[in-house]
């Protein structure tokens, strides 16, 4: 009996020890998974930006950089080559209509303006003149040739008395044959004085023509004269806001200058460049979506440069609500121009991960709270999607933020 004791107790003892090797494995499988499980790389869920792939239409557009500027800008130059004399306004005032912006030295301009009004008036003289004594001589004419005609008449009359006498036995022939000459010499005189007069009268009025061309050239170079002089008194076309002013007063200005632009901060428009190879894709009357901030706003291309400079065209983009709130003069924005469209095509959002058509190694969320790296090929897009030609399909969900710093990681645990 004593003997059976000693059995039972190193069975129990056996046991025990067997139960506590197992827990003790046990602890250390759970802490060797949980060792793996913590080494094993892990992003936050928090942190993900995922899209989901689905089919709808594509409206492919480029993208270009652009910059605001005012919908309407003037430049004022000066007329003429001058000094500055004073400036009235300071760059960012308001001026209206007519508001006078700085002052020129117009000394030399007046003088020749009003030596040129003083010419006119001779000129007007001359031409008043000319046309006096051209009314006078063909009054000379016109009297000569009435007399003229007078002797004509006296003459005929005389002749058929002639005529009238020599039928009755009375005349002579000398007197006829006198007579004959006499009106044949008065009518070649009068006949004379017809042409001469006919002849003075085109002269004439070719004469005052051409006095009345010179006087309308000289009148147009005076009405140059005139605005060049009015234009050198700076002041504002139209109400804007003053963008820029010389205001170095006492400095000398050149003709054409540039002393002040005006620029109207109300409505605003886009400046677009974009790369040459894409002039085909790119046309006056395209749809444009500009990306100002957080917001996009509609417009449409309303010119582009014919011409390449250094690889890139330019053009111009009008919005709809050329106004908004948002737009300040130099900011610098996306713009997508539209130029095709796609149907039931797959996609998914845009985002930075995407610098054009090409293949993409992105992570997609698998059922296992993992994202695991795909090859995906993506195609044409617009500021909104990206069609995937191929590596997804419907319902995926796709990692869209930037994940370069897992570009080594097969897969990532999401926590």
């Amino acid at each position: 009996m004593d003997r059976a004791i000693p059995k039972e107790v190193k069975r129990k003892e056996q046991r025990k020890r067997i139960i506590k090797y197992a827990i003790i494995g046990l602890v250390l499988i759970g802490l060797i998974s949980l060792l793996i499980s913590w080494l094993k790389p892990s992003v936050y869920r928090k942190d993900l930006l995922f899209s989901t792939v689905d089919v709808g239409m594509i409206e492919v557009s480029v993208s270009a950089s652009g910059k605001v500027v005012p919908a309407f800008e003037e430049i004022i130059n000066s007329p003429i080559t001058t000094r500055l004399l004073e400036v009235y306004r300071k760059g960012g005032d308001s001026v209206d209509v007519g508001t006078p912006i700085l002052k020129l030295d117009l000394q030399s301009v007046e003088t020749d303006y009003k030596k040129l009004l003083d010419e006119e008036q001779l000129r007007r003289y001359k031409l008043d003149q000319l046309k006096v004594n051209n009314h006078t001589k063909l009054m000379k004419y016109e009297m000569e040739i009435k007399v003229s005609a007078m002797k004509l008449d006296r003459m005929e009359v005389e002749l058929r008395n002639e005529y009238y006498l020599d039928s009755l036995g009375a005349g002579t022939t000398d007197n006829v044959r006198q007579a004959e000459l006499s009106y044949n010499v008065a009518q070649l005189e009068y006949e004379r004085l017809k042409q001469e007069y006919q002849n003075e009268k085109e002269v004439m009025a070719a004469e005052l023509k051409v006095q009345e061309l010179e006087f309308d050239i000289f009148r147009k170079s005076l009405a140059e004269t005139k605005r060049t002089f009015e234009d050198a008194q700076i002041r504002s076309p139209r109400k804007a806001i003053l963008t820029y002013i010389n205001n170095q007063v006492g400095a000398r200005v050149s003709q054409g200058e540039q002393v002040a632009i005006i620029s109207d901060l109300s409505h605003f428009k886009l400046e677009g460049e974009i790369a040459d190879t894409y002039s085909d894709r790119i046309s006056a009357g395209s749809r444009a979506m500009v990306k100002v901030g957080n917001e996009m706003l509609e417009g449409v291309v309303s010119s582009v440069t014919p011409m390449s400079k250094n690889g890139v065209i330019s053009f111009t983009v009008h919005l709809n609500e050329d106004n908004h709130e948002r737009l300040r003069s130099g900011l610098k924005t996306d713009i997508y121009v539209m130029n095709m469209v796609k149907e039931d095509v797959m996609r998914i959002a845009n985002g930075y991960y995407y610098i054009g058509k090409g293949e993409y190694d992105l992570f997609v969320l698998t059922g296992e709270n993992e994202i695991v790296k795909r090859k995906v090929h993506l195609g044409d897009s617009n500021f909104e999607f990206v069609e995937v030609v191929s590596g997804l399909q419907p319902g995926d969900k796709v990692v869209i933020n930037d994940m370069s710093s897992y570009r080594s990681k097969a897969k990532l645990k999401v926590q």
